[in-house]
């Protein structure tokens, strides 16, 4: 701590630079293993390893036997049969987005939950179909298998059956090969590729998604025969599709849609708003499900009103099948963009409820489960599987405890499939359309997030309405892709580009801040601290220089240049004896100079850039001081510059190069540079790259800033009052120094607490 005591600074420590504190305080020097010892250690197997596998593989051996049964048990049957009967529609209803027969649905709504319950690291989210997913599979089910064009294929049932299972196949094997991405990712222990979806890029994405979801959904609800589209601009020809047969509306599909819509919003809305004091959500879907099947079924309205109902929904389960490997050559960027969305979107789900019941979740072992569980549900026939929001909403909200609640709502789809599936035969389409559209409130209302953005970070603004706009214009696939691109341009951008600050001192205190941000400051005269809050690499050591440069005011390289010319005219003027020595300096004899200023830059340039040598002139030349009229040197009135390079947490061989120069100009015109709180990689990495030689020295570390200020005045001060004297840096010397600001310097012991500046 550093106060003012009269006109005196007074130091209550030594003044560390980082090599004398190292050598001081005994720094261990690192090392590396031996490549077999580190193998050995790494693969050895022990009983407490072996255990320690085992639970991270099989989560719910961990929690199974710490169940409290009569605590939570009845929750978790409340809670998965509310779930079960939602995961129910929502099969049915996300299958259509996959362009598949809805019975189709129901597998992917039970075989994911399965697995999910052993592999799965999360105690409440509900696994099964997503529509960003499953619109995603359905796109790659319409781009290898498209829509017939002509009306009489449509009229022939036995051609759409084989499109149909042409179409499971595809989106079963898309579903696996995501499967096989999730399995590998999380067998490499590379869960953290997740960071690089930013909120802001996931939330434009999804929105993006929700608008494919509603267009893709039109078709059902005016009951219309138009192709999908799996291409650029593709949401645009479905629009016109849809406008040119709009007078071929089925008016009793709509106006169903229509009205299951405002009730299924207005409950929902209700639901949200009374979430305090109901016990649990309406079920709404399943109310207007019943409903709208009785209806259907008692009125006729396919015979009356031509309406597209499910149709036949077959009982039991299909045998597995092994997946087209022509499909995955066709589909790897398919099920590698569909297998990082569905891992994000879960992840981040389980981490909302992970952080409010804290407990502690694993990225990599959700991918492990997501993997496994997109494999067997392919294999039987499903397709692809994540978590939804309003899914797990429901098995949260409704008591659910552990994933208990996910395997018995696994078994209500159990029931459905096996036993009471035919039931729900008479159901029109148009009403799974409308539920679809029901569950996407959440995701539209995202459009808020935009002028939130605006004003929080700009940059994750346009990461939003980028994402959005490419996933909209391009397409799910190639629009993630270029998200993620302009995501990652944008932290090189800012990494590019960094704010860096001249600092000050505040307060008289040891603290450092942008010098802007405060009136009571103080600034050492002749001394810049220069901060850089980023890495220095390639992409940004030109703009480092530039900053540093501007902060100093004037260019090293420049100045240097400028002394050497000088010099040159010095000697020459000496020799001729146009200039002459007296006590008062040098006196220009004659008028004019011998040699232009151009033939002086073109003699011998290179030698310009080197270290000016004074030691054979008659006289000590001080550059700052009057010089003979006709010899122009730019004068200074910086002796030191500051780095702050505690937030450089690396520099590259590029930067170090550029980096090493610059700090070589600077030392040329006696300009002092240190820096300070460089961390321990970017020490060694200097010190690998043999960053130091006689011009720079490790001796220009120092621990703080405040260390480098007070080593400045004291050493500006010993100038002044006794230049043979130099400061005493060595680690025996535990006196405190006294500083006056007057330029006299004095010594007196202090006791440690008595800590002052």
């Amino acid at each position: 701590m550093v106060e003012p005591v009269g006109n005196q600074y007074v130091v209550a420590r030594p003044l560390y630079s980082d090599l004398a504190f190292d050598e001081e305080h005994q720094k261990v020097p690192r090392y590396h293993k031996n490549f077999v010892d580190h193998l050995r250690v790494c693969f050895s197997c022990t009983p407490q390893k072996a255990k320690k596998v085992a639970f991270n593989l099989l989560p719910v051996i961990s929690w199974l036997p710490a169940y409290r049964f009569k605590d939570w048990i009845l929750s978790d049957i409340v809670s998965g049969i509310s779930t079960g009967l939602v995961a129910v529609l929502q099969g049915l209803a996300f299958a259509l987005l996959v362009n598949i027969p809805p019975g189709y649905g129901l597998y992917a709504a039970f075989f994911p939950v399965i697995i999910y319950f052993f592999f799965g690291s999360s105690r409440h989210i509900s696994v099964g179909p997503f529509p960003v997913l499953s619109l995603m599979v359905g796109g790659a089910v319409i781009r290898i298998v498209p829509d017939p064009v002509s009306n009489s294929t449509l009229a022939n049932s036995t051609l759409m059956d084989e499109i149909n299972q042409k179409r499971v196949v595809v989106a079963a094997s898309v579903t696996m090969l995501a499967g096989i991405f999730q399995l590998l990712l999380g067998v490499l222990r590379v869960g953290f590729i997740v960071i690089y979806l930013s909120q802001s890029l996931i939330s434009g994405f999804t929105t993006a998604a929700a608008i494919h979801v509603v267009v893709s959904q039109l078709k059902f609800i005016f009951q219309l025969t138009v192709p999908g589209y799996n291409i650029p601009l593709g949401i645009i020809w479905t629009l016109k599709g849809i406008f040119e047969q709009i007078t071929k509306t089925n008016i009793a599909d709509l106006v169903t849609s229509l009205i299951i819509l405002v009730i299924v919003f207005f409950v929902k809305e209700l639901n949200e708003r009374y979430k305090t004091k109901l016990p649990a959500p309406i079920p709404i879907e399943l109310i207007v499900t019943v409903i709208a099947t009785g209806l259907s079924y008692g009125f006729d309205f396919k015979g009356k009103f031509q309406v597209d109902t499910i149709g036949k929904l077959e009982k039991g389960f299909q045998a597995p099948f092994s997946p087209d490997v022509g499909i995955f050559e066709s589909c790897v960027g398919d099920g590698f963009a569909i297998a990082i969305v569905g891992f994000a979107v879960a992840f981040s789900v389980a981490k909302v409820y992970s952080i409010k019941h804290d407990y502690p979740i694993d990225a990599n072992q959700e991918l492990i489960a997501f993997g496994i569980g997109n494999l067997f549900g392919g294999a039987f026939k499903g397709f692809a599987a994540s978590t939804s929001l309003s899914r797990s909403g429901v098995q949260e909200s409704t008591g659910g405890k552990t994933q208990i609640a996910g395997l018995l709502s696994a078994v209500i789809v159990l029931i459905v499939i096996l036993a009471i599936g035919h039931l729900l035969e008479p159901l029109q389409k148009s009403v799974l359309a409308a539920l679809a559209l029901g569950n996407l409130k959440g995701m539209l209302m995202q459009f808020k997030e935009i002028k939130i953005l605006w004003g929080k970070d700009r940059y994750d603004c346009l990461i939003w309405i980028v994402t959005f706009l490419a996933g909209i214009l391009l397409g799910l696939d190639l629009g993630l892709a270029a998200g993620v691109g302009f995501e990652l341009l944008t932290v090189i951008f800012r990494a590019q580009f960094p704010k860096c600050t001249v600092l000050a001192n505040v307060g008289r205190s040891d603290i450092y801040r942008n010098r802007k941000d405060y009136t009571d400051i103080y600034e050492p005269e002749g001394v810049k601290i220069f901060r850089c809050p980023s890495p220095i690499f390639f992409a940004n050591i030109e703009f480092f220089k530039d900053k540093l440069i501007a902060a100093v005011g004037f260019k090293p390289l420049r100045v240097l240049r400028k002394r050497n010319k000088a010099l040159r005219k010095i000697r020459r003027m000496l020799k001729k004896g146009e200039l002459q020595v007296t006590p008062k300096g040098l006196i220009c004899t004659v008028n004019g100079i011998s040699d232009s200023d151009e033939e002086l830059d073109n003699n011998r340039i290179e030698e310009l850039d080197q270290p000016t040598y004074t030691k054979d002139l008659p006289i000590q030349i001080d550059w700052n001081s009057d010089l003979p009229p006709n010899i122009m040197v730019p004068k200074i009135d910086t002796h030191s510059v500051i780095l702050d390079f505690s937030a450089v947490s690396f520099l590259d061989v590029s930067a170090l190069r550029v980096l090493g120069q610059t700090l070589k100009e600077f030392v040329r015109i006696d300009v002092d540079v240190y820096i300070v709180g460089a961390h321990d990689g970017v020490l060694d990495k200097l010190e690998r790259c043999g960053f130091f030689d006689d011009e720079i020295k490790p001796s220009m570390f120092f621990l703080t800033i405040h260390d480098a200020v007070l080593y400045i005045l004291l050493k500006k001060d010993l100038e002044l009052s006794a230049p043979k004297y130099k400061p005493n840096m060595e680690k025996e010397d535990k006196d405190h120094y006294v500083i006056n600001t007057n330029g006299l310097r004095s010594r007196e012991l202090m006791a440690p607490s008595e800590t002052k500046f």
